[in-house]
């Protein structure tokens, strides 16, 4: 395909400065989002076992939350029945009341002890998966949501127009280059190579993933303007008119023989209800159905009249119109929550490849702008050029070392501290500006294979976490049955430690004249070099 070349360069001047602005934060997003793909497995890893007697039967949900009411009437207002109690919810009912915080909820759980008395628990749900989500949504910023919400869609729309762009300029040479993967001296057609590759077969990935972030940072906007163009100032979301009324809800054994009966197929998580502004109790259930594509990463959710157990199914995928169908797609695509843990994986496998796409693209305009050797003279590369260099180590392996710093705490962290979330993001900070730090101390060059040292070390102790917590060390703790978490943190390590060594060994025999090089010097002029030596 011919295009001008006058065409080809303004669209790659928009592609390079779209991604050189946007890519560090687009690292920090993929990467998270990858290990966000199994938030489930990570948040019952990291959740410490409960204290409270296994559960009564289901058939004993309304004895029990009976008596939860008469010792905590708060708990009316907002409350769920579990099926099938997890680590993550070890209660048959659970209940949430307001923290000192605004917006912070804290959950307690319940059952009965031997002796047939109340037992009451405040559960200490993980809070690592949440963190890790943050990151993944706000790309790592420590502002408020709000804010952090509107800069992440602004990046995910300039991560568009890098990729249209990149497309543009790639057409001309595509079936020669997409291909080629020309691993030698030339260092900078190697990571063109991996680049254009990388970007090329994962393009569907990341149109979707893009088009969605937009959908997602604008929701409310979006939603506001087609209100007011629209429907007259309110959008009717086929709630209910009316509360539904009744005497008593129904057991929540029999709400699930309805919800078997209604949707088949449908795995019923937990009953959920509420009282509503007018003191009416209204209800939901929450499930998956894994022939579908969930809303949600790990669930779907819908209304249940709490009094018949009929249960409003425009929610759910496979009962919507077309319209609400397309919108799901949207969200299952940007989660991965279709088709199993094949897809997972795959959503892994492609999170990482979009953190690799952003890091040598990186790479690509640090080597595109190296100032080389003449002769015998040294060079000192353009301080945008080493600016760069130390950023993109600092902010990716920051990223990872933090990440995998805060997981490895949350074994330590519920014996200790109350507010989990606010010290799991303490923690992930402390580290990933620590490593910033670091990297604008030491350099580039040296700084990238110690920071893949850390970065090994601190994913090395996730496992060793769960080992500790099998000696009961420090009040840790380990479940059965969770060592997957453990085993992909444990398989991680040689690969960065193999990263790391080729990182000291382009330091040590690499060019002077690169910022890679530890053997870099200031641009000193070969003669007057020698006269100075002469003078000596």
């Amino acid at each position: 395909m011919k295009i001008g070349s006058d065409i080809v360069k303004v669209y790659k001047d928009v592609h390079i400065w779209v991604g050189i602005v946007c890519g560090l934060m687009l690292f920090i997003a993929f990467y998270a989002g990858a290990i966000t793909i199994f938030e489930k497995p990570l948040e019952r890893w990291a959740t410490p076992p409960s204290t409270l007697s296994p559960p009564p039967p289901l058939e004993d949900a309304e004895k029990l939350l009976a008596a939860v009411l008469a010792a905590h009437p708060q708990a009316a207002q907002r409350y769920s029945i579990v099926v099938n109690p997890v680590p993550d919810q070890p209660a048959r009912v659970i209940w949430s009341e307001r923290g000192a915080r605004p917006r912070q909820q804290i959950e307690y759980g319940a059952s009965f002890a031997a002796d047939g008395s109340l037992q009451v628990e405040k559960l200490r749900k993980a809070q690592a998966a949440q963190m890790v989500d943050r990151m993944h949504q706000f790309v790592g910023l420590p502002l408020p949501d709000g804010i952090a919400r509107y800069i992440m869609g602004a990046v995910a729309l300039a991560y568009a127009v890098a990729l249209l762009s990149g497309l543009i300029v790639l057409l001309p040479t595509l079936v020669t280059d997409v291909f080629a993967l020309r691993i030698g001296k030339n260092i900078k057609r190697m990571w063109l190579d991996a680049h254009n590759a990388l970007g090329i077969f994962s393009l569907p990935f990341h149109l979707v993933i893009a088009l969605t972030s937009v959908v997602f940072a604008f929701h409310d906007p979006f939603y506001d303007s087609q209100a007011k163009a629209l429907y007259g100032g309110q959008i009717n979301w086929g709630e209910h008119e009316e509360a539904p009324t009744g005497s008593a809800p129904l057991p929540a054994s029999q709400l699930l023989q309805q919800a078997n009966a209604q949707l088949p197929g449908f795995e019923v998580y937990r009953f959920g209800f509420q009282r509503n502004r007018d003191g009416q109790l209204e209800a939901s259930i929450v499930g998956l159905d894994v022939r579908r594509g969930a809303r949600g990463r790990t669930y779907m959710q819908t209304h249940l009249d709490p009094f018949t157990g009929t249960i409003d199914t425009h929610d759910l995928p496979g009962h919507m119109d077309g319209w609400s169908e397309s919108v799901n797609a949207f969200f299952a695509l940007h989660f991965g929550s279709y088709g199993g843990n094949p897809v997972r994986w795959l959503y892994v496998l492609m999170g990482l490849a979009g953190a690799a796409l952003f890091y040598t693209g990186n790479l690509l305009w640090v080597e595109s702008r190296r100032r080389k050797q003449r002769g015998a003279a040294t060079v000192e590369q353009k301080r945008s050029v080493r600016v760069l260099a130390v950023l993109t180590v600092g902010v990716a392996l920051g990223c990872v070392a933090g990440l995998s710093t805060s997981i490895a705490a949350a074994k330590w962290l519920p014996s200790r501290v109350d507010d989990l979330m606010f010290w799991h993001e303490a923690i992930y900070y402390v580290v990933f500006f620590a490593a910033v730090g670091w990297a604008l101390l030491r350099g580039a060059a040296r700084s990238a294979g110690e920071l893949l040292w850390l970065c090994a070390l601190t994913t090395l102790l996730i496992p060793l976490s769960s080992l500790a917590g099998v000696w009961g060390i420090g009040g840790t703790w380990n479940h059965a049955g969770s060592a997957a978490i453990d085993l992909t943190a444990l398989a991680a390590v040689p690969v960065l430690l193999l990263l790391a060594r080729h990182s000291r060994r382009r330091m040590r025999e690499g060019r002077a004249d690169s910022v890679w090089s530890a053997d870099m010097l200031p641009t000193v002029h070969a003669t007057a070099k020698g006269a100075l030596q002469s003078a000596d």
